[in-house]
């Protein structure tokens, strides 16, 4: 098992960088308004950097405390950990062949698990709007802390990868890493959020990083027996 955990941190890494693009849609126009709201002036840049990581850091730490939670849960399934393990895979294959669908433009179906979180959202959305606007650097923290719960179904796909794992440490770095692989994108949209519009809009690019999610996803399933790395 030891290979197989270490390996599961560079491919959630990668599951967050491939799926940057609807990152970008659920979460960059916050990141990008952090950005416009500062004024131009001395240190402009400084501060901005320090809102930026505050949300992103606020956002990846809730991802890590999901994570952290599922864990609690499914490491206690000792008895049935292969049926467990084969469905959680399963599920998350499938989440992420649905992700890359939308991502390509080709079907949209996740928004259909995306509302699984709602009820929550719909609890936590208001406190968001307590925090506006966002002046100093501790509210861009708890504001990423609120907003990492937001329904999202690349998420979703990742946590049910994370809940594999045997220990609720390694899930954690499971969902640590595909945090950072979002991370690129989401400090982009804050420094160059009209480049990355564009490319967030680029049909191609939209095409070519579904296609790969989709692969991703049929690499994850069991049921196809494909042999996984060691």
């Amino acid at each position: 098992m030891g290979s197989e955990l270490y390996l599961s941190y560079p491919g959630a890494f990668m599951i967050g960088l491939l799926g940057s693009t609807h990152c970008l849609g659920m979460c960059g126009g916050i990141s990008a308004s952090l950005s416009m709201a500062i004024p131009v002036g001395q240190n402009f840049r400084a501060r901005q950097s320090l809102m930026l990581l505050g949300f992103n850091a606020g956002r990846i730490g809730s991802y890590m405390l999901i994570a952290a939670l599922i864990a609690l849960v499914s490491t206690q399934a000792v008895d049935t950990w292969a049926q467990l393990g084969t469905a959680l895979r399963s599920v998350a294959g499938l989440l992420l062949i649905l992700m890359g669908l939308a991502m390509g433009q080709w079907w949209q179906g996740i928004r259909y698990i995306e509302r699984v979180g709602g009820p929550l959202w719909r609890r936590l959305a208001p406190l968001t709007q307590r925090l506006m606007p966002v002046q100093r650097p501790y509210q861009a923290l708890l504001l990423g802390m609120l907003w990492g719960w937001l329904p999202c179904g690349l998420i979703y796909s990742t946590l049910g990868w994370a809940a594999l794992q045997p220990t609720v440490p390694a899930a954690t770095m499971t969902m640590l890493f595909f945090g950072l692989g979002t991370l690129p994108s989401m400090l982009a949209s804050g420094f160059a959020a009209t480049s990355l519009q564009r490319l967030k809009s680029n049909r191609y690019f939209r095409q070519i990083t579904g296609a790969l999610l989709i692969a991703f996803g049929l690499w994850t399933l069991p049921l196809l027996h494909i042999p996984q790395l060691t």
